[in-house]
């Protein structure tokens, strides 16, 4: 089965996030643009069938559900050149498929990456929260290995913090953060002190982005994990998303403050992390979070990460 060009635009989830994203370059919109036109060179260059491009799929990316030239399934995932690729190869690469997603082919310099297909459709959120959470956790826990020796293009939570640190502090003084600015001092000054007091476990390698709709269904394993945004550093970082999954949901019920710590405490005692470092990375990246979904016009979103960052 073929699909034709037209048939290959992006979601516009992506549409609408690279074109207000005021950090995208013009090589990112030109590569948005072009994207019908560049999803067919790959498919052309690695003898893929497309079936269907994948929706509402991500926010820096675009995945096509393809076949092989032998007929095996598999999922062609396009990234802007310059952006993640890179990276998100090297750590999947080094998981080789022990609980994540299996790299198939890439070409980190144009963007794109071939990965087993999983059941894009289902994921973790499927289940009730509290199965969910088991498995999440289980999951997680077993992409925490050593990380890759050293010339890997990943960074390390220091590194990538300070630079959200930055954006918080240059968001700090523009008019529309003004409401914001006591929870930035806060979660800034949180990020700062656990970067100076860091833990004595070795670091070890962090999926970045591990969330719930991070982990898929698939078929040689009950759940895999996908789209990692890298990191090496230590574990506690990597529990935030988990500790805010079903966000709406958890703010909505009487007692979110109670909650919210109570999931602190829960995923901190599971997985033998400092529930006082988990709780400071989870309100300094939720704020992060939070203060980047306002600068994008994301104002409902944005204003909820705040809310659940200043419970904490």
């Amino acid at each position: 089965m073929a699909i034709t060009n037209d048939r290959l635009e992006p979601p516009q989830r992506l549409v609408r996030t690279l074109s207000a994203d005021p950090a995208a370059d013009e090589t990112a919109r030109r590569w948005l643009t072009d994207l019908p036109d560049i999803a067919q060179e790959w498919l052309t260059r690695w003898e893929l069938t497309p079936e269907r491009v994948q929706c509402p799929g991500g926010r820096t990316s675009m995945v096509v559900l393809v076949r092989q030239a032998d007929g095996t399934p598999a999922a062609l995932k396009l990234s802007p050149p310059g952006g993640t690729t890179a990276a998100e190869h090297a750590a999947l690469a080094h998981w080789d498929g022990r609980s994540a997603v299996r790299p198939l082919r890439v070409d980190a310099e144009g963007g794109a990456l071939l990965l087993e297909r999983l059941h894009a459709d289902v994921s973790l959120r499927s289940l009730a929260e509290q199965k969910a959470q088991l498995e999440a956790a289980a999951t997680l826990q077993r992409l925490w290995v050593a990380p890759p020796a050293e010339g890997h293009p990943l960074p390390s939570v220091t590194e990538h913090s300070a630079a959200l640190a930055g954006e918080l502090r240059a968001w700090r003084e523009l008019p529309w953060a003004a409401d914001a600015r006591e929870l930035l001092d806060e979660a800034v000054g949180l990020r700062d002190g656990l970067t100076a007091d860091a833990p004595a476990e070795p670091p070890v390698l962090l999926h970045g982005e591990y969330h719930q709709g991070n982990v898929l269904a698939a078929d040689r394993v009950p759940w895999l994990a996908i789209a990692p945004r890298p990191l090496v550093g230590e574990r506690a970082y990597d529990l935030a998303w988990l500790v805010r999954d079903r966000l709406d949901t958890l703010l909505a019920a009487p007692g979110a403050a109670a909650a919210a710590r109570r999931r602190v405490t829960k995923l901190a005692d599971s997985l033998e992390v400092d529930a006082e470092r988990l709780r400071g990375w989870t309100v300094f990246r939720a704020t992060a979070a939070g203060m980047r979904e306002l600068s994008l016009g994301a104002r409902g979103q944005g204003e909820l990460l705040l809310e659940f960052a200043d419970l904490l």
